[in-house]
């Protein structure tokens, strides 16, 4: 049997990241309770070009991989700074290219960074409702992360710390029960 493949995605347009880290704590922690593969992308591994792609076709080799690592997981976790509110719109372009229903069922844990703490419900009021289009389990627990929750780009603040931890293990969780399942189903003979 494979390893399940979860692929982490951050939204943000620099290295390093506040986003990256938390959404590679996720990741890491998740992988850390059921044995996972982790492919870890940051939008700017999608090129220059993604914010002037019309369609699926027009997307730089780079963009399009990310798009089908993103299709192809057995998992999620997905993070974006916060800006005005909301995700990136490069993150949403991106999801975009996602196809409708590659989703469906497709455990989910999201995570969001910002400034301060009036921007900690952009999990709730952003994220959830774009999961939500797709029919993926977005975990119960998001994870939402402010400048003061980091000393020197490593995430310190023991709250934060506890809700990637539950993150994790709910991801972990989903990720073995669908696991189990796939395994379980009967084998056809052609």
């Amino acid at each position: 049997m494979t390893r399940p493949r979860i692929v982490a995605f951050s939204a943000n347009v620099q290295r390093p990241s506040k986003t990256r880290t938390l959404v590679e704590a996720i990741a890491t922690e998740a992988a850390s309770r059921i044995p996972a593969e982790i492919r870890l992308f940051d939008i700017v591994d999608a090129g220059p070009g993604l914010g002037s792609a019309w369609t699926r076709d027009a997307l730089s080799l780079p963009a399009r991989r990310i798009v089908e690592a993103i299709e192809e997981a057995d998992a999620l976790v997905v993070g974006s700074p916060v800006y005005k509110g909301a995700y990136t719109g490069l993150f949403k372009h991106l999801f975009d290219f996602v196809g409708p229903t590659t989703l469906v069922n497709k455990p989910v844990a999201i995570a969001a960074t910002g400034g301060g703490a009036r921007h900690a419900l952009v999990v709730e009021h952003a994220f959830r409702p774009l999961f939500g289009f797709f029919g993926a389990l977005a975990v119960p627990t998001a994870v939402y992360a402010s400048d003061p929750d980091f000393r020197d780009g490593i995430l310190v603040d023991e709250g934060v710390q506890a809700r990637v931890s539950d993150a994790a293990s709910q991801l972990g969780a989903l990720l073995s029960r669908g696991t189990l399942a796939r395994s379980s189903q009967p084998t056809r003979v052609a």
